[in-house]
Formats: C-alpha cells, structure tokens, sequence
C-alpha cells in the first residue's frame, strides 16, 4: 500500500512537470508566431583608425561606423548600415535571436516532455 502511495506521488510531479511544460509552449510559440520580420545577425560599431597621420583618429579618437554582422556560408559579412535605418535592424536582429531563442528552447522542452512521458509510462505500466 505505501508503495502505491509513493507512485502516485511520484506521477502526480511528474504531470505536473509536464503540464508546466505545456505552459511554456505557449509563451514561446508566440515567439515563433509574431509577424514581425527579422534579420539575422548583429548590429555594433566598428571602430577603426583610417590611417592619415593628422586624423582625429591617430590621438585615439577613432572613427565609428554601425555595421550589420551575419555568418553566410561559414563566411562573416559586415554590411555599413545607413543612418535611417540603425534602430529597425537593431531591432529586427533582436527579434530574429529572440526566435533562435525559442526554437532552441522548444527543442529542449519537447526532449524534457518525452523523457517524462517515459517516466510516467514506466510508473502507470502493469503486469499482463
């Protein structure tokens, strides 16, 4: 008898566990869902010297220049983002490493869910 109890406490945690990974799908499907467009890559400024040796530059005062990073092909690219546009690819490469976020985390939450769906198959398993 105290066996049963202690399976039964032992399935009731673990649907609870799984139950609060349904949860969790929710908030990251909105994620993977939102219409927003996104970019891949990273904005940041590039800091360099130009090399004239009366520039601003060569006291330490280096030039800036916002650039847009992404990996194509196992190759960096760097492309000069024009002014007007800085704040909507900063955000749209938020965005875009919000739904790699997510569809990382799915991927791990679906793992998580089948090991407990094992769990509790073990524990509900009878005898023939």
């Amino acid at each position: 008898m105290q066996k049963e109890g202690i399976r039964r406490g032992q399935l009731s945690r673990l649907r609870q566990g799984l139950l609060q990974l349904r949860d969790d799908l929710g908030a990251l499907l909105e994620v993977v869902l939102a219409h927003d467009p996104v970019v891949k890559g990273t904005v940041y400024a590039l800091r360099r010297r130009c090399g004239k040796p009366t520039c601003r530059c060569a006291t330490g005062a280096l030039h800036e220049t916002w650039v847009l990073s992404w990996s194509e092909g196992g190759r960096t690219r760097l492309r000069v983002i024009p002014a007007g546009r800085l704040e909507a690819l900063r955000q749209r490469t938020r965005a875009y490493q919000q739904l790699r976020g997510a569809r990382a985390r799915l991927g791990a939450i679906h793992r998580e869910m089948l090991t407990l769906i094992d769990q509790i198959e073990r524990l509900r398993r009878q005898e023939p």
